[in-house]
């Protein structure tokens, strides 16, 4: 397992994604951002579509990301549900019936500290929308990924509150369930879920990352009750403010643009990156001031929690994986 080490990528914690994008150039590339409507996902499919690019928006309400689009040029939407894999097989085959290579797929929808659900077969709703959803979506896609496409997951300090929970991911035993840890575990499964991915698309020059955001206010927090983002220390004072060191949401995207575009990571695929640069090993148990954790860096855990996700989602591995050499 190597150290990570930082770039000194010229960016930091402060850098926007017009600074990252500075000078690239995106016209005629397509990319795909799930939860481009909203959030920091919305500050991505501005910028993306600023810089050139098509951007598609897949949404489970597209009436909703339609209004939220409408003034950003070559923006369009489509449905998507993640926690439905169905639905998630409907719009791939739909992507791949256009036959346009995708330069750009950034995961970046989620949900966040909601209280304990099961969709599908009884998948526990954090680690199946935030981590399975993606992970059918994104081997569906394999065979439209472009020569040197990225593909960008939304991990977060998070992955400090948990590891894979081997034994139980979907919190089945009675009384062991908590929103954190639920959380931290799917946020510890975006970025094992990138390290192997990036093995079977460094062949064609394809890369795949995790990163994290930083910290930001976004409708992501919907559940997590105001009392709470006070004693989390995420928001302050009489007007409760985003704490001091909270990002906007131009600086939250960021990382994840520059992920997708920097020709920086060309030869570090799979790295988790943090305030536009790799990330460096934690130093603590502070989220605000992130860095990684050593169990995202497992890559014999990554290659566990690849086949744990194809047995669960009936996704066929080795179809797509012969469609990622084509």
């Amino acid at each position: 397992m190597l150290t990570p080490t930082s770039l000194n990528s010229g960016f930091g914690h402060d850098s926007t994604t017009s600074d990252v994008l500075e000078g690239i150039e995106l016209s005629r590339r397509f990319a795909i951002v799930t939860g481009g409507y909203s959030g920091l996902g919305l500050a991505m499919t501005h910028a993306l579509t600023d810089a050139g690019a098509d951007v598609l928006v897949p949404a489970r309400r597209p009436d909703v990301a339609r209004s939220a689009l409408r003034d950003i040029p070559r923006a369009s939407t489509a449905q998507l549900d993640l926690a439905d894999q169905a639905s998630i097989r409907t719009f791939a085959r739909d992507v791949l019936a256009t036959g346009r290579p995708i330069d750009i797929l950034i995961n970046a929808a989620g949900i966040m500290h909601g209280p304990r659900t099961l969709v599908g077969p009884g998948w526990e709703a954090h680690f199946a929308v935030n981590h399975l959803g993606h992970f059918t979506l994104t081997t569906m896609l394999l065979p439209a990924l472009a020569t040197g496409a990225r593909v960008v997951g939304l991990s977060s300090a998070g992955h400090f509150l948990s590891d894979i929970r081997w034994h139980d991911p979907h919190f089945s035993r009675a009384g062991e369930y908590d929103q954190r840890t639920a959380y931290g575990q799917s946020k510890t499964a975006v970025a094992l879920f990138a390290l192997h991915l990036d093995t079977l698309l460094t062949p064609r020059g394809a890369h795949a990352f995790a990163v994290h955001p930083g910290s930001i206010l976004t409708p992501l927090q919907r559940e997590v009750p105001l009392q709470t983002q006070r004693e989390l220390g995420w928001i302050a004072g009489e007007s409760d403010k985003p704490a001091p060191g909270f990002k906007t949401a131009e600086q939250g995207a960021a990382t994840a643009i520059w992920a997708a575009t920097s020709p920086l990571l060309e030869h570090h695929g799979g790295a988790y990156c943090q305030d536009c640069d790799i990330a460096e090993p934690a130093t603590s148990d502070d989220m605000l001031v992130g860095g990684v954790k050593p169990w995202i860096l497992d890559h014999n855990a990554a290659a566990r929690l690849w086949r744990m996700s194809a047995d669960l989602t009936g996704t066929d591995v080795d179809r797509h994986h012969r469609g990622t050499g084509g």
